[in-house]
């Protein structure tokens, strides 16, 4: 499969997408790093446009990621420019990012930041709107920059990815991050129910995201149409929504996909075509900025901070807490519990409300204030009574 799929590479590379196709390295820790850059042809440098880094599988490539897991075509359309980075060599001689185990050194965050860099010096990037997608290594990558450089990623994609137990251990996220999970439950390399020491399960990490960005805890569950009926596989799409900053985190669980990306026209064994991975990506990234789901809030006055907008205190509480909510006019304000299950539910045109929890069970709570134009904030409170 290997060799076929470089012999192919080889051949269609050379006569497709070559002017908009940039071959680059950069320098970091004295290490000549490669990467492929495409820019759509519709871009204007007077206009500024999302990034995206699409990471490779381990042993794979930037060239082969860029024909795989392909965004060229919808970024044509769409206006994004695309980052697909080289990983190093291993000690084993594999091509690799480091995202915790098999004993690399590797800076590869930093290695990304300072591409960040690079790329934004010669081309107009919205610093607001970057994004990191991957597959299997690249999606253990991308989990990695949205754990340890969040203050520039503003939404995650991993497809048959996943995260280290010791990467999930020190996560330290900076803002509620979005994050789609494309992976198949037959997938036999980074196994869906997860890999001891190595890779978590699948609902691990979705629950890891989904209780960080405060979402709702119980999903919408969808079975999508099997519109291929010979690929083997169906889909299933799970939705966690209603995340501080409408940060909702997405699942397409693959019922007997394999380690592949749905949609590729290479093919392969496991490969579902009732989705294409690459076109579900890109439709989830397109919601986010770096602030979380793009007008969310946006009609509420001008609030940079977006946290000030509704403050409550204090938390932990014992026998009551208060919200401050700045802006003036009706907002409905639900109280569920960890479980999903509504609390409290009231309408109230006053800023500055108070709830008495003596009676309440100790837990965490998630609260949701919902305005009149549909915005909505969402914080979460610890009772400890």
């Amino acid at each position: 499969m290997k060799g076929v799929l470089s012999l192919l590479l080889s051949i269609v590379v050379s006569f497709s997408w070559s002017q908009q196709t940039i071959y680059d390295t950069i320098e970091h820790n004295a290490i000549n790093r490669d990467y492929i850059l495409y820019v759509p042809n519709s871009y204007n440098p007077a206009n500024p446009v999302p990034l995206v880094f699409n990471f490779h599988g381990y042993t794979s490539n930037a060239l082969q990621q860029m024909w795989y897991g392909d965004f060229r075509a919808i970024a044509d359309t769409a206006g994004f420019i695309i980052a697909h980075p080289n990983g190093t060599i291993d000690a084993l001689g594999n091509t690799h990012f480091n995202v915790g185990w098999g004993g690399s050194t590797t800076d590869d965050v930093g290695f990304t930041n300072a591409l960040i860099d690079s790329i934004s010096q010669n081309y107009t990037i919205n610093p607001d709107r970057i994004y990191s997608t991957g597959m299997s290594n690249g999606g253990f990558m991308s989990f990695l920059l949205a754990c340890e450089l969040s203050s520039r990623i503003a939404a995650v994609a991993s497809v048959t990815g996943s995260i280290s137990p010791a990467q999930l251990a020190a996560c330290n996220p900076q803002h509620p991050t979005p994050v789609l999970q494309i992976h198949g439950d037959s997938d036999g390399t980074v196994p869906y129910n997860g890999g001891a020491g190595w890779s978590e399960p699948v609902n691990s990490v979705i629950s890891y995201w989904s209780g960080y960005n405060n979402c709702l805890a119980s999903p919408v569950v969808t079975n999508l149409p099997d519109v291929n009926l010979t690929d083997g596989s169906t889909v299933q799409h799970y939705l966690y929504k209603d995340g501080d900053n409408c940060a909702d985190v997405e699942h397409f669980k693959i019922i007997g996909g394999d380690h592949t990306w749905p949609g590729n026209f290479i093919g392969g064994a496991g490969t579902n075509y009732d989705i294409n991975g690459s076109m579900e990506i890109w439709k989830f990234f397109s919601k986010y900025d770096i602030n979380g789901k793009i007008g969310c809030i946006a009609n509420l006055p001008n609030h940079l901070d977006l946290s000030q907008v509704v403050q409550l205190f204090p938390n932990p509480a014992k026998e009551n807490f208060h919200l401050n909510i700045e802006p003036q006019g009706k907002k409905v304000i639900t109280i569920s519990n960890a479980l999903g299950m509504i609390v409290l539910k009231t309408t109230t045109l006053e800023t500055t409300c108070t709830f008495s929890v003596k009676n309440w069970d100790a837990g965490l709570y998630h609260i949701a204030v919902t305005f009149e134009n549909g915005n909505r904030v969402s914080k979460r409170v610890v009772v400890s009574n």
